[in-house]
């Protein structure tokens, strides 16, 4: 008899007959399931299913393991040195505290009458010394002791230390790091490495089985396994990753991903989680990328990275079928840096990007990666979607530097004299003034002085300026009257609005009134 629970007791019997009649079965099913694995195996035509069996990544482990390292980071911290000062002003404030009075007959306290002042011991200055920062993993790129890893494991370090499985440590140094694609590059004085083999990313398959070797929490050559769980996913400004459900923790950082031909897919650089551990989904840097990074760092200590100068956004759905784009696809341009590759082309705000230098951009995070491995200088022609139709530009591109954010800046505050109007729109507007259009380089548009009912529905407000209505462009409040006296009120028309630096499309439905 076995007791579960107090209120709800319950008896377990099971006889010696009931026991080998449960073996029984379980011989048989088992038996069975050994029958029909067999003929699944031997192409019965019965079984047209394929019986694998769970893979053996002991012999992976022999290949990669010797290539992957461990690596230690120290950074400088400044300690105080004191010289007995403030040991007497910490004893001070304490007494002062407790019990409202300075120490008496301190000969340092300046409140005591009769005892002279005594000057504040001098500060000796202040010393720097080495402290741990944090462990990461990495993994041996040629037999001369270059090492791939994570921008984020080495950054900042003053002393970087590389222990090989064999546990021989050595002093590394930094060749370069690339804090957009987190990959870093550093070298160690140590000839006949054993050097990884690089996989062909391109035959990655979602379901395929993969292995991690690192040092989670510091605990050297610990392996991993689990499956790729996704390809291309989007966390990424300059990257693309790998998602799988192998195990990563701290630690893990800079290791590679390994596939079941024991060659380097990945580097193992993110997990998603809200404990800070693992928690089933983790994300690695497709090698091909991070090799493109590597050999730019290892030539010049830098990467050159290519800018149009744009600020971008996602097209909806609704937009582009307000704007009869066909598809969602192309990068929808919000703002334009002055003086830039973009703006020396001819891109205007809100134009949608679908192609460059031959390649299509089906998602707006495409046209980074695309520009940014395009070499500095390089002339290339991109398609634009421009009120309904597309248009071919030609751009030098420019070497990106560091990320330029567009600011937003208030309107002039002119007030031009004609103003008009749109109750089915809910919007009253204004014509820009010579200042604004050219403080926003604008060669037209209108201003919203009120929005309300459905225009403020939409997100629209005041100081907003209307540079295109249903796909046509607004010059000036006449050619706003002629193009919303055509709208069809039962439909939902799409505006181009400017707001500070910044443009976007929003759908706006007319309402009678």
């Amino acid at each position: 008899m076995k007791i579960l629970t107090k209120s709800r007791p319950a008896k377990w019997f099971l006889s010696g007959g009931a026991v080998a009649v449960f073996m029984m079965v379980c011989v048989h099913e088992w038996g069975t399931f050994g029958l029909n694995a067999q003929a699944q195996s031997t192409g019965s035509k019965d079984n047209s299913a394929v019986v694998r069996t769970l893979p053996d990544f002991a012999d992976l482990v022999d290949q990669v393991g010797p290539s992957v390292v461990n690596i230690r980071t120290l950074e400088r911290a400044q300690k105080q040195t004191l010289a007995g000062g403030d040991q007497e002003e910490e004893m001070q404030e304490l007494f002062r505290r407790f019990f409202g009075i300075p120490i008496p007959n301190m000969p340092s306290n300046p409140g005591v009458p009769g005892v002279p002042k005594v000057p504040k011991p001098k500060q000796a200055p202040r010393s720097e010394e080495e402290q741990p920062k944090g462990v990461g993993s990495g993994f041996i790129l040629s037999t001369d002791g270059y090492i791939m890893t994570n921008a984020h494991v080495v950054d900042e370090s003053v002393k970087v230390i590389v222990t090989l499985p064999d546990k021989r440590e050595f002093k590394a140094k930094i060749v370069g790091v690339d804090r957009r694609t987190d990959v870093a590059v550093v070298k160690i004085d140590a000839t006949n490495l054993p050097a990884v083999k690089i996989g062909d990313i391109s035959k990655l398959r979602v379901g395929e089985w993969v292995m991690a070797i690192g040092s989670p929490f510091g605990l050297d050559n610990s392996v991993t396994a689990g499956i790729v769980s996704a390809k291309q996913r989007d966390t990424g400004e300059f990257l693309p990753f790998i998602q799988t459900d192998v195990a990563i923790n701290p630690g893990n950082s800079g290791g590679p991903l390994i596939n079941m031909r024991g060659e380097v897919v990945g580097i193992n650089s993110q997990i998603y989680s809200r404990s800070g551990g693992y928690m089933g989904i983790s994300f690695s840097i497709p090698i091909d990328e991070a090799i493109r990074v590597s050999d730019q760092l290892r030539a010049s200590g830098r990467v050159q990275r290519g800018r149009l100068g744009v600020q971008i956004d996602q097209v909806s759905k609704d937009v582009a079928d307000n704007l009869g784009l066909g598809k969602t696809q192309g990068a929808l341009v919000r703002g334009i840096e002055a003086n830039s590759p973009a703006e020396k082309a001819g891109v205007e705000a809100g134009d949608i990007i679908t192609r460059f230098d031959g390649k299509s951009i089906e998602k707006f995070s495409d046209l980074p990666r695309i520009v940014g491995n395009t070499k500095p200088g390089t002339k290339s022609v991109m398609t634009v979607f421009r009120r309904g139709s597309n248009k071919e530009l030609s751009v030098v591109v420019g070497e990106f530097e560091k990320e330029v954010v567009a600011e937003n800046k208030d309107e002039s505050s002119d007030k031009p004299g004609k103003v008009a109007s749109y109750p089915s729109l809910g919007l009253t507007l204004t014509e820009l003034t010579d200042s604004q259009r050219k403080e926003l380089k604008l060669k037209g548009g209108v201003r919203i002085e009120t929005a309300s009912d459905s225009a403020a529905m939409a997100g629209l407000r005041e100081g907003d300026v209307i540079i295109a209505l249903a796909n046509v462009e607004i010059t000036n409040l006449n050619s706003f009257d002629t193009v919303a006296s055509r709208l069809d009120k039962s439909k939902p028309v799409s505006l181009l609005i400017r707001r500070g630096a910044w443009a976007q499309y929003t759908l706006i439905r007319p309402i009678n009134k």
